[in-house]
């Protein structure tokens, strides 16, 4: 029997989002875009939550494609108000659709958003040695930095929090914990 990161454990949807995803190191612009419009929408809610309307986001936010959702205006914006598929917060909405035009800039100007973000951590994944779950900190003074860069660049909705669970779903921090089977495979994979 694999041991798995006890906050995983019991569900299916986490399981899977564990074992396959969270940790891996992202450099593809979409899916860091992805997980942004994903965290943020998540503030205040659980994770499980948003997973499970993954789905309705890819649909909603047109597959997550930065320069189509920084072009949405009032009409896209009504409609994600009322899609009952997503979290129907509009402060998070006009967020994500801010924070795309935000992204294109970051783009503009670093070649990549995963450039950019990637330099934070001199282009390899901080790896924690973590034995309980008790140990992981909810926030760190990397994710303070990035968040108060990407709010001087404009992004909202991006907290030190938030933030660093971006950095931990993206795989630029390895927090698996010793014992589970992902925290090897990541660091083999990526060493």
């Amino acid at each position: 029997m694999k041991f798995r990161c006890p906050w995983c454990e019991g569900n299916e949807i986490y399981i899977r989002y564990h074992d396959t995803e969270w940790g891996v190191p992202v450099f593809d612009d979409r899916k860091q875009f992805e997980f942004l419009v994903l965290e943020s929408a998540q503030a205040g809610l659980s994770w499980l939550t948003i997973l499970k309307k993954r789905g309705h986001y890819r649909a909603a936010y047109d597959n997550f494609d930065p320069e189509k959702v920084a072009r949405f205006g009032a009409t896209e914006r009504q409609r994600l108000v009322t899609d009952k598929g997503i979290v129907r917060n509009g402060r998070k909405i006009d967020a994500s659709i801010r924070n795309a035009q935000n992204f294109l800039a970051v783009q503009e100007e670093f070649g990549s958003f995963s450039t950019y973000l990637w330099r934070f951590v001199d282009g390899s994944p901080v790896v924690n040695r973590w034995k309980t779950l008790e140990e992981v900190p909810v926030a760190t003074p990397l994710a303070e930095r990035i968040s108060k860069d990407l709010k001087q660049r404009g992004f909202t909705f991006l907290g030190p929090v938030i933030l660093y669970s971006h950095l931990q779903a993206t795989g630029l921090v390895n927090d698996h914990l010793i014992d589970c089977f992902r925290y090897n495979e990541i660091v083999g994979a990526y060493s």
